[in-house]
């Protein structure tokens, strides 16, 4: 069937009637008795108290994610997940009224692998009447401050089509559950609400917002969590839990607690059901209070518990038992079991008006000294490896598909891409990108990682075969950033293959350890390139060690195409002189037809930027800082940890007063080499072409000799005018203007001046005033802030002697190399614009830098008729588009997500609706059928019904498209993302 003649019933039945290997049910119009069919009754003229059973099971945190599923070292925490699948999965059985939550897919997963055909029906039979539930559903629950959105949508795709797979329309979870996450992104909201969640949960929260929010009884909203999305696409029903993610005081009844049990016999001694009930009514109507409608929730769980699940539903009946037959006596409070989705369906019953929340939850406290906001920086060096494994994934995912089946069987083995989906979507946990883990569990994250990558890299080698027709072995050099690769410092000529993820062709900066002197560059037409080589820096030297003996490094300038690669050959020259050494003293400026920075004399520090295309320049100082790390004092008790940031000061203090320099200038890049001490260096480097600025820190191993911990930060100081205002992104996506010492939604008492002004972002931070922008774009999520107007900060690094009492029972102090304490090296990128076009600039910007060219090199010479060039597509996307997604979904279908990635009124060039062509978009493949998936990619999206909340204006799906040639066009409005299952064939 041609593709043009493709009619609309023809795309449905491609889709729906099984092709593409969907279980049965999986995307059907009738769904069984589950989910709110499934609902038990209420008494509408009373408190209905809603008993929720769940488990929270952190997908690694004190222990591996591995130790958490066996139950191995106990030693450490008792917690075993399988035994609390094995017991719950029992006592469920035992009375058809009661009822479960699941969430962590990551665990579930594993477990169901295990079990037999008799358990999997009663599984099945449990979720189809809706008394197994799951909630969330995503491999994990993820952090929200420093994820990056395109990771936790991959995340949630992948436990979300688990489920689907298994269990079909009823395994599908209707309500977004973040519990224990420290803080909550206004991006997440959107995301679930694109998902198709009709509400969402947690329990954490200021102190201050929930004193605030529980005297006007405003613990539920409505959060429309998007500025740019018209509503009610963004838009989320929001509940706090009354509890944190814990049950009532006195109502715990785990093992692992020491409540008293309901003793119930009169005859014997210590009867307490009196005492038990007069006790719950009274947390009942206290609760009530705060709450608007006649329904209220309670938890009833916490971490890891259930494992003996007979302790709390025996004693859970009884409540229920002894509380509702007070009723009899006149109570007016009615007990069930339930879940979070029958407690969203009781409130949206009620049909009221709900307040309008469009900030964040950021940053969070739980008292006056304890802001939540050291994390946003904890294990810097994880969260850059979590960062390049993103890339790595995308890349990988795209290679699968455009190189098709002999990617995962070639010339170079078996590669696949689920080990690094399942590494990732674990790494996107609460406690593990967020640096909240024991040290040996932040090791087990970077090792599931590496293994992941590796197999991405077999399957990488042979797409790139495929397609380049040369099956010479490729090398992966992992250290460039403290250059060491053995192929290039060893050899005398190879070939550099730079894959380019993005949508659009991209210019990249490469550079390669190596011993020679001079090399030719060629690039795949054979043109030469201007290249040249500069000596290793010392500091560089420093951190490798013997790792690698390269003396100097090449560097030259690539272009790849979109979503495809470009070759280039490098070859020895010989009897050419070393490169000059680097220059001595502070250099006046550097500078391109782009940029010019200057730099004090005395200090040998920045001192200026310029941007030469619009006339501006800013006064711009730079330099380091270290807080001194909070143990406690008379004020509070409170220290500084993996969590909490918390100095004993708010005047930092300075690593030096002055750098010392060194120079390096040549026809590709200009380079200035600051040294402020034994453990913080700084490359300020310039590229040719380039219209930001690169500062390339070095930090560490952070000097703890003195029994001091410190937190460390790189301050630009300015004289833009930004009136206490700054700017920070939400997971990579829409922007949140900031207030010092400010929050939009209560009056703040301002009790930590600096750490009560951190905020997380995850690629960019900025301040402005009517005529100039400076946007600093960071290579991983970091914490950041403006502690004084014109001035930007940037925690890089920490290294801290006290644990902050929030249970990883560890100082924050990662032990590096030789246990001295961890180096970690980063970039910056600067660029200073009009703020009517700095959108243009830093988003592309921030996206190179989370989607950056990936270099292969072959030691071997290319096949005379190997290509040279490809790209994937037929012609670069429009600016504004970026290609989030093209994944293999099964043999003959891709999932294809496609992103406008300007706000709505945040480029005058950009902030309009693009249509894109599905068939005119990839080079090599032709898309023979259609469907638009909601973004998690588990429902149809035509068939995707949410709540709609009072205020709301209603949603108006999306259709399906008709045999016309507009079933191929895609219009994007500012921010949206819409996900399609496309029906592939290789041209």
């Amino acid at each position: 069937m041609a593709a043009s003649a493709l009619t609309a019933a023809a795309v449905f039945l491609l889709f729906h009637g099984g092709v593409l290997g969907f279980p049965a049910g999986q995307f059907t119009r009738d769904e069984p008795a589950c989910g709110y069919k499934s609902c038990p009754a209420t008494k509408p003229s009373m408190l209905n108290v809603h008993l929720v059973p769940h488990t929270h099971d952190d997908v690694g945190w004190l222990k591996t994610v591995d130790q958490y599923y066996y139950g191995d070292r106990n030693d450490i925490q008792h917690a075993g997940v399988q035994y609390i699948l094995d017991s719950v999965v029992q006592q469920l059985q035992e009375d058809p009224a009661r009822r479960f939550i699941y969430v962590e897919t990551a665990f579930f997963y594993r477990w169901w692998k295990q079990q037999s055909a008799k358990t999997r029906q009663v599984v099945t039979n449990l979720v189809n009447e809706g008394r197994l539930e799951f909630i969330n559903g995503g491999w994990c629950m993820s952090d929200e401050a420093t994820t990056h959105y395109s990771a936790v949508i991959d995340q949630m795709t992948l436990g979300l089509r688990f489920l689907n797979d298994t269990f079909g329309a009823c395994g599908r979870p209707r309500v977004a559950w973040h519990i224990d996450p420290f803080g909550h992104a206004r991006e997440h909201a959107s995301m679930f609400a694109q998902m198709g969640y009709d509400g969402f949960f947690f329990g954490r929260l200021d102190y201050q917002d929930k004193g605030r929010r529980m005297k006007d009884k405003d613990m539920e909203m409505l959060w429309r969590a998007s500025e740019s999305l018209a509503p009610p696409t963004a838009d989320l029903f929001t509940g706090v839990l009354p509890n944190g993610y814990n049950p009532p005081e006195g109502f715990c009844w785990d093992q692992l607690c020491s409540d008293a049990p309901i003793r119930d016999d009169p005859d014997l001694e210590d009867y307490n059901v009196e005492e038990i009930v007069k006790k719950f009514l009274n947390a009942a109507n206290e609760q009530a209070t705060l709450y608007r409608t006649n329904h209220i929730i309670m938890t009833m769980g916490s971490d890891f518990q259930y494992e003996n699940a007979n302790l709390w539903y025996k004693n859970m009946d009884k409540l229920i038992r002894y509380v509702n037959a007070q009723q009899s006596k006149g109570s007016k409070v009615n007990v069930l079991y339930s879940t979070p989705s029958c407690y969203l369906q009781e409130l949206h019953r009620a049909n009221l008006t709900w307040s309008v929340k469009t900030d964040d939850f950021f940053p969070y406290a739980d008292d006056a000294h304890d802001f939540w906001t050291g994390y946003f920086t904890s294990r810097p060096a994880l969260k850059h490896y979590e960062r390049l494994s993103n890339s790595l994934l995308q890349i990988c995912n795209q290679l699968e598909v455009l190189g098709g089946s002999e990617s995962r069987r070639g010339p170079h083995g078996e590669g696949d891409s689920d080990t690094l989906k399942r590494a990732m979507a674990v790494a996107q946990h609460h406690d593990a990108v967020s640096g909240t883990e024991k040290q040996h569990v932040a090791n087990d994250y970077a090792k599931r990682l590496s293994i992941g990558a590796a197999h991405c890299q077999v399957l990488v080698s042979n797409a790139l075969s495929k397609l380049s027709g040369s099956d010479a072995p490729r090398v992966y050099c992992e250290n460039l950033n403290i250059s060491m690769c053995p192929l290039t410092e060893s050899s005398s000529k190879f070939s550099v293959t730079v894959y380019n993820p993005l949508s659009r062709s991209v210019s990249w900066s490469v550079r390669l350890p190596l011993n020679g002197t001079r090399y030719s560059v060629t690039d795949p037409s054979g043109r030469e390139v201007d290249s040249q080589v500069v000596p290793v820096s010392q500091a560089t030297r420093d951190i490798r060690k013997d790792r690698g003996y390269a003396v100097n490094e090449l560097v030259f300038q690539v272009q790849a195409p979109p979503l495809g690669f470009s070759t280039y050959s490098v070859s020895l020259l010989n009897d050419h002189p070393p490169p000059a050494s680097p220059n001595p003293g502070v250099p006046l400026y550097l500078q391109n037809k782009f940029l010019k920075v200057t730099f004090d004399p005395d200090t040998g520090l920045l001192s200026s930027l310029s941007n030469l295309e619009t006339k501006q320049t800013v006064q711009l100082k730079q330099n380091f800082f270290w807080y001194n790390a909070s143990v406690g004092n008379a004020e509070s008790s409170q220290a500084s940890g993996a969590y909490i940031f918390r100095p004993n000061s708010s005047t930092p203090v300075p690593v030096s007063l002055n750098a010392k320099t060194q120079t390096v200038q040549n026809s590709v890049v200009q380079e200035v080499w600051q040294q402020f001490g034994p453990w913080v260096s700084q490359v300020v480097r310039l590229y040719q072409d380039s219209r930001n600025l690169e500062l390339e820190w070095t930090v560490g191993p952070i000097p703890v000799g003195d029994y001091v911990g410190k937190e460390v930060i790189t301050r630009l100081d300015t004289n833009i005018n930004s009136s206490g205002l700054f700017y920070t992104d939400s997971n990579g996506r829409e922007v949140l203007e900031r207030r010092r010492d400010f929050r939009p939604t209560w009056v703040l008492k301002q009790t930590e001046p600096i750490a009560g002004n951190y905020y997380p972002f995850n690629s960019r931070i900025y301040i402005k005033d009517k005529e100039q922008q400076l946007t600093v774009v960071t290579d991983r999520s970091q914490g950041g802030s403006s502690i004084q107007d014109g001035s930007l900060e940037i925690m890089l690094h920490r290294r801290l002697l006290m644990d902050d009492y929030r249970g990883v029972g560890e100082p924050l102090s990662e032990p590096g190399e030789y246990a001295k304490g961890l180096v970690v090296r980063g970039r910056l990128l600067l660029a200073l614009t009009p703020p009517a076009a700095a959108a243009d600039t830093h988003r592309p910007l921030a996206e190179e830098l989370v989607l950056q060219p990936l270099l292969s090199l072959q030691a071997e010479d290319m096949h005379p008729n190997a290509v040279l060039e490809f790209s994937g597509l037929q012609a670069a996307l429009p600016p504004a588009v970026h290609l989030l997604t093209v994944s293999q979904w099964d043999r003959d279908s891709v999932l294809l997500r496609l992103e406008h990635q300007f706000e709505a009124k945040e480029s005058q060039t950009h902030s309009q609706p693009v249509t894109v062509n599905l068939q005119k978009l990839f080079s090599t493949l032709e898309v023979v059928g259609v469907s638009e998936m909601s973004l998690a990619a588990n429902q149809w999206k035509d068939e995707m019904t949410r709540m709609d909340w009072k205020g709301n204006t209603g949603e108006k799906p999306l259709k399906r498209g008709t045999g016309d040639p507009s079933v191929w066009e895609v219009t994007l409005n500012p921010m949206e993302i819409r996900t399609f299952l496309l029906r592939m064939r290789h041209r």
